[in-house]
């Protein structure tokens, strides 16, 4: 068993936060918690740089995100922005030469996501999604029990993502000009774990409702695979469910409880039920700390992929986003001009 993530800094990389909102506050939490150096905060208002400022102790408010990415004593910027802006907001930071911590879903499409990859990897910088369950140790654990054997031929992955969300018309998540609806927003965890475990899909079969605004209110999803596995995915941004995951071989399945996209326990059955493993490590906040310190390993030993989470799959994951958007009828401003990919990555 390798040593599982610690999610600690050793302060020396300095952090910028660009926006001000819930997630960004999660994330400025667990990082000070664990010793990362939060050094400036930037919103389009200053008043709300600085409140935020002073809630976490941040030395630096800035009143807008140019100023932010300029900031000097800014390493590492955090992109805390409702996913349309990620891409501008992204593209901003590291044509300032900032290393990127990018919210999920990573961009509103794959063009989008290619552009923000194509960029920071020309210029020699980071550019990773924040998808933060990935870095969670009870995901580290999972993926060393798959490489172990312990499942035999891993066949299935069953994943679902349902939350009772605002019905406000105006919230964002209703919102098609915001780039609203379930599958961006919460979809996008399991299909990011699909991938994590199965890699990318031979097709995709999708279908989904919609919210009187024209967003998808629920959305289920097939993968389906070369040598026959499948993904089963699920969302929907208007009745909670148990948000549980299972991953199915032929010589057992792990069982990961609720909500399995958060740091949870999971346990190992073989295929008579009995319990080969059960994994359970507390921790910390959140758990957006692991991410954090992956980002930090990455920019430290001046690499710009990492294996967990390769800026390579986030597009991939927006590719197949995209043919799930394209199936169900859902697309955004930000497709003008845009062919959405084909299942296959």
């Amino acid at each position: 068993m390798t040593n599982h993530p610690q999610g600690t800094s050793d302060g020396q990389l300095r952090w910028g936060i660009l926006g001000t909102g819930f997630i960004a506050g999660l994330q400025t939490q667990d990082l000070i918690e664990n010793g990362f150096t939060v050094q400036a905060v930037g919103s389009r208002a200053l008043q709300s740089s600085k409140a935020f400022g002073d809630n976490y102790s941040i030395p630096t408010a800035h009143g807008s995100y140019e100023a932010l990415v300029a900031d000097p004593d800014v390493d590492i910027v955090y992109i805390a922005t409702p996913h349309p802006f990620h891409h501008a907001n992204a593209l901003l930071a590291l044509n300032a030469g900032k290393h990127v911590l990018v919210e999920k879903a990573f961009t509103i499409n794959a063009r989008e996501a290619q552009e923000l990859v194509a960029l920071a990897e020309s210029k020699g910088l980071v550019a990773l999604e924040a998808m933060w369950s990935r870095f969670l140790p009870h995901m580290v654990r999972l993926r060393e029990v798959i490489q172990e054997g312990t499942l035999g031929e891993v066949r299935k992955v069953v994943a679902s993502h349902n939350q009772n969300l605002p019905k406000d018309p105006a919230h964002r998540l209703n919102d098609p000009a915001l780039g609203g609806g379930a599958l961006l927003d919460l979809g996008v965890y399991p299909i990011s774990f699909a991938f994590d475990v199965l890699g990318a899909p031979e097709s995709i079969r999708a279908s989904a409702s919609m919210t009187p605004t024209g967003v998808d209110r629920q959305t289920a999803a097939i993968f389906e695979y070369a040598d026959g596995q499948q993904a089963i995915l699920d969302c929907a941004l208007d009745t909670a469910g148990n948000n549980r995951a299972v991953v199915i071989g032929t010589e057992g399945w792990i069982d990961i409880e609720s909500t399995w996209y958060n740091p949870t326990p999971f346990t190992v059955f073989d295929t008579h039920g009995n319990v080969l493993e059960r994994f359970e490590q507390p921790v910390g906040g959140r758990g957006m700390q692991y991410q954090a310190a992956e980002m930090e390993r990455l920019v430290r030993e001046g690499v710009t992929a990492g294996t967990i989470l390769p800026p390579s799959e986030s597009v991939a994951v927006m590719t197949a986003m995209d043919e799930i958007r394209r199936q169900i009828g859902l697309s955004y401003e930000a497709d003008a001009g845009t062919s959405e990919g084909s299942a296959r990555a």
